[in-house]
């Protein structure tokens, strides 16, 4: 198979993909009970010109396929309707947060990477005590949930030493670092812990292959043996999970932005749920699927990048 067709492939599935999830994220605004107006409206009792007004908005008149499809089209051009709560257009609430949950992400795959990759090659390297210490630390890290771990990082390292902001996304690439460090690091620790499991298991499981013993045999040091015979075959099921894990940090993103009151898209999400401003979940929610699939293509592409031996398409 060439890359042409593999691409070509994989881009149709994920567009497959995205138009099922918009379908859906669509249609969950006529699957609440009293149907679309009573959800948009909720407690709040509307003039007869807002009524008019958000029929329009959501084109409530017209057959529900009409209505997707004008939707979707829309959609595709970045037009995602507009707040009824910010009264802003929805596309320009996205693009002022999506700077700080990128940024966030970003940091904390850093971090899983580094902290993972490790440890996890560490401890498979190093057998005895140091392999103990760390199977220790990622089954706490494992079994401990991320919203426990970033309100103990608040207490201990912003409210008790004082070393970090509490909340706030600061402003300056420095200082985003600097106010992103706590959340990044309560995102990133139960992956870190899986990706460090992985990687040492699969690290182990090459120092047994016999073409490791062989090298062995034949006087080759232990570094030459472990980057040029170990590494790359061990690094199909890291990048597998690695893959895994920065996809999950979209979802937890939601959760650790309200922790350390971020105003990024996990954030925005809660608030427009809460407060039925249903053309910002719709927006929010399809960028968000638009993110995993498209991360989803990418660790495809890595695996025929780490291992020329495997064609494209093979490696799944």
């Amino acid at each position: 198979m060439t890359w042409t067709v593999f691409l070509a492939r994989r881009l149709a599935a994920l567009a497959a993909v995205l138009l099922a999830a918009s379908f859906l994220v669509y249609g969950l605004l006529y699957m609440v009970p009293g149907g679309p107006m009573a959800f948009l409206l909720g407690s709040r009792s509307g003039t007869p010109e807002q009524i008019a007004a958000i029929r329009r908005e959501y084109r409530l008149d017209d057959p529900f396929l009409i209505r997707y499809a004008g939707w979707l089209g829309d959609a595709l051009h970045g037009d995602f309707g507009r707040s009824l709560v910010y009264r802003q257009d929805v596309a320009d609430l996205m693009s002022t947060r999506l700077g700080t949950t990128a940024l966030l992400v970003l940091y904390s795959t850093v971090v899983i990477v580094v902290v993972g990759v490790g440890l996890g090659l560490l401890g498979a390297l190093r057998r005895g005590p140091v392999d103990a210490v760390i199977s220790v630390v990622t089954s706490f890290f494992l079994a401990t949930p991320g919203f426990v771990v970033g309100v103990l990082l608040v207490i201990v390292f912003s409210l008790g030493l004082g070393w970090f902001p509490v909340f706030g996304p600061g402003s300056g690439f420095g200082d985003r670092l600097y106010h992103l460090t706590l959340p990044a690091i309560a995102l990133s620790l139960g992956s870190a812990a899986f990706l460090a499991r992985t990687t040492r298991a699969s690290v182990a499981t090459e120092l047994r292959r016999e073409h490791v013993e062989t090298a062995h045999a034949r006087g080759f040091g232990p570094r030459h043996i472990v980057r040029r015979h170990v590494l790359r075959n061990a690094s199909i099921p890291v990048v597998t999970v690695t893959g895994l894990a920065v996809a999950s940090l979209i979802a937890g993103s939601v959760v650790v932005e309200n922790i350390f009151a971020l105003d990024g898209l996990g954030s925005l999400l809660v608030r427009a749920i809460l407060q039925r401003d249903f053309a910002v979940v719709q927006g929010v929610v399809l960028v968000l699927v638009a993110v995993f699939v498209l991360i989803n293509l990418l660790v495809d592409i890595c695996y025929s990048l780490i291992d020329p031996r495997l064609s494209p398409g093979e490696a799944t």
